[in-house]
This record gives C-alpha cells, structure tokens and sequence, in this order.
C-alpha cells in the first residue's frame, strides 16, 4: 500500500531526509537510493509516494514515486537495471577522434585534388618559350605544393610565400591587398 506525504527535510550532500505522511504522525526516513533514478534531486516540499518497510525497528521509505515531476523514468525491477559502462568511444576523446580523422582525409583529398587539377591546367595551356632564367624559377616554385598552409609563420622563404599567394586557395598572406606577401616576415624591403 503506498502512502502520501511531503518531503520535509532533505540533506543533499549526505543523500537522505524525512517524509511527513499526509495522514499524520512520525516522519519517515527516506535515502536517496528510494527515489527513482530520473536525474532529479529531491525538492523540499515534493509530494511522494511510497511504501514503508521496517528495518531494526526503524521505518523507512522505499518505490518512492514523485508524481508532480514532469518527467518519469518508468520504474525497472531492480534485477533488470545495469549501470552504464562507458565504451571505448565514450567522452571528448572518443569524439574527437574521429573528427580529426575526417579533418585529416579532407585534407589529404583537396590536396591530391589540387595537385591533379593544377597538373590539367598546366597540360593543357600553351607553354610560351622561356628564357634559362625562367626555367631556374619555375623549377624552384615547382618545389612547393600546396598543402593547406595558410600564414606566413608557416612559410620558409620569400619565394614559397609568392608561390602559396599565386597558386593556393585560402591563404591569408597579403593583409594589405598589394600582391606582396609577408611583407614583414618575409618579402618586406630589409629581405629582397
């Protein structure tokens, strides 16, 4: 038979309290592990129902079910409850990983991507003739790639900076517009 009463006193932080039945008389000591396991913490004031089991003399709540709360875990017998077990996926590692992983692919595919595309453009423009001084320069842009760098902390050299301004996409090099990169890194007028 359950019983009707508010929760009179409550000790979070030791996890029990005290039920004063509607009917009247003694309060009845409640632990937390009565009340159903749907995340929320008992409210002083809470209208209850439970039942009473008697331990050493002592009466003490137990099933309590809290009728006013909006959301109700529906109760499960004791034996089919299982504790949760965190997976090997389970936390900000377990989700990171696979994003970083994406992120990753993504990158490694818009640079093949990049390369292949620039490798048909260069295929099928004509090549005008070219003096020994052009080849010696073309050989040495030849050398970079683009590969998802973007800033001038992350270049080595004047050269490959001009090269990721002309050929790369996304690059933040060029803050003021002018065509030059890395202007105080790199290709100012103290390093040409």
């Amino acid at each position: 038979m359950r019983i009707e009463g508010k929760l009179a006193k409550w000790n979070d932080d030791r996890g029990f309290g005290f039920i004063q039945p509607s009917e009247g008389g003694p309060e009845v000591f409640v632990h937390i592990s009565a009340f159903p396991r749907d995340g929320q913490r008992p409210q002083l004031g809470e209208r209850l129902l439970f039942q009473i089991r008697v331990e050493e003399g002592k009466k003490k709540a137990q099933s309590v079910v809290c009728p006013d709360r909006r959301t109700q875990a529906p109760a499960r017998p004791r034996h089919a409850q299982q504790r949760h077990r965190p997976g090997p996926r389970s936390g900000l590692f377990g989700r990171l990983v696979p994003v970083l992983l994406l992120v990753a692919l993504v990158t490694y595919g818009y640079g093949l991507y990049s390369e292949r595309s620039a490798s048909r453009y260069a295929a099928s423009s004509p090549v005008p003739p070219r003096s020994a001084q052009a080849v010696q320069s073309s050989f040495e842009v030849s050398s970079f790639r683009c590969d998802g760098r973007q800033y001038c902390s992350q270049m080595t050299s004047c050269e490959e900076a001009k090269f990721f301004l002309r050929n790369c996409p996304n690059v933040k090099m060029d803050g003021d517009g002018n065509g030059i990169p890395c202007e105080q890194q790199w290709c100012g007028s103290g390093f040409r």
